[in-house]
């Protein structure tokens, strides 16, 4: 194999990988995938996909190298291959947010439009930690909190949390968390204590990039 040959091999199977990650849906399935394993249902379901549609965007991933299926039961479980997956998927939406102007302007025409509060990133987090008087909420479905979240955060799903507000102390700052910065979990959040009278932020990032970052975390 010559010098031009070897070239042209590399990058064709590099350039599987970016044909794999090159649709919206399966960017918004591996987003999914850094929380936990699911199954194809559960998958099609948080992403608004039929089950078939999921399964193909699936086999693409797969394909590529980028997810691995266990099987428990009579289900197909996905996961991200590992944590360069995620790491390569978290590069691709910062370097998006930086360079593709129209990103960056969806997100705060987003935010300010519906949700006008603060928020924070995780190096503030982390010094607000230290301080002792704040409480860090996950507002991900339970499943994902179980899988992983940051450590000593309470479980408080979206959907319940009208009902188990009172479980959140008024005295200390709420942080609360979902997926990401695309995920809108948090904001939600944020703007119901905030109303109920509760000091409330989001973090700007989710779980998987405190995870990758070596901060400490807890499994349920």
């Amino acid at each position: 194999m010559n010098k031009r040959d070897f070239k042209n091999k590399v990058y064709e199977e590099l350039a599987k990988i970016t044909k794999a990650l090159a649709n919206p849906h399966r960017l918004e399935i591996i987003e999914l995938l850094a929380q936990g394993e699911f199954s194809v249902e559960q998958i099609a379901i948080q992403t608004s996909l039929s089950v078939a549609n999921a399964s193909q965007h699936l086999q693409v991933l797969k394909t590529a190298q980028l997810v691995d299926i266990t099987r428990q039961g009579n289900f197909i479980h996905y996961r991200l291959a590992n944590t360069n997956v995620f790491k390569t998927w978290k590069a691709l939406r910062e370097l998006g947010v930086e360079r593709i102007a129209t990103i960056e302007k969806l997100v705060k025409d987003f935010r300010q439009s519906k949700f006008k509060f603060q928020s924070v990133t995780i190096d503030q987090l982390v010094k607000k930690i230290e301080s002792g008087k704040i409480t860090i909420l996950d507002v991900r479905p339970e499943a994902e909190f179980n899988t992983g979240h940051i450590a000593n955060a309470i479980s408080i799903p979206i959907e319940q949390l009208a009902d188990r507000m009172k479980e959140l102390p008024k005295k200390n700052e709420i942080i609360a968390y979902c997926r990401g910065p695309f995920c809108v979990y948090a904001d939600e959040a944020v703007a119901f204590l905030t109303k109920a009278g509760y000091k409330a932020m989001r973090l700007e990032e989710g779980f998987p990039d405190w995870s990758i970052m070596g901060l400490p975390v807890g499994v349920n």
